[in-house]
């Protein structure tokens, strides 16, 4: 090996290093101090088929712009590659009694009622867990 070779495979490594530790060692406060305290909600919806891009519309229009007014974050949202007429979501509270009440908050919302109608979803069944984020959770 020839000693540019060799300089640039050592400095490589040590750029990589350097860079692996500063990750590892600092994790910014910003990031701890918006998570402390929140739960998380994953949430499962299957539609009837074909109701699916009903439920993202709907969604994408409306109930995330609801979930905000009645204090709950939008965290993401995904809709799995094998499993047909499913969107699966999280939302994050303040607290798990937080939560209790920003769901009445959204069901006594005098927009929602219309807009479930409106959107032409239909039944959904729904699934939901809450969760809290662990000490080694990147949102922690």
């Amino acid at each position: 090996m020839t000693n540019n070779r060799r300089y640039l495979v050592v400095f490589g490594l040590a750029v990589f290093v350097a860079g692996f530790t500063a990750g590892t060692f600092w994790q910014p406060d910003v990031v701890q101090a918006q998570t402390d305290g929140k739960v998380f909600e994953l949430r499962t919806y299957t539609t009837m088929e074909g109701r699916l891009p009903n439920l993202e519309a709907r969604f994408r229009d409306h109930t995330m712009a609801i979930f905000n007014r009645h204090n709950m974050d939008n965290v993401g949202y995904w809709v799995p590659q094998e499993i047909p007429n499913q969107l699966i979501y999280i939302i994050a509270h303040d607290s798990r009694e937080a939560a209790t009440d920003n769901w009445q908050s959204f069901r006594n919302d005098a927009f929602w009622p219309g807009i479930a109608e409106a959107s032409g979803v239909g039944r959904v069944n729904v699934e939901s867990v809450f969760m809290e984020a662990t000490d080694y959770s990147p949102l922690k």
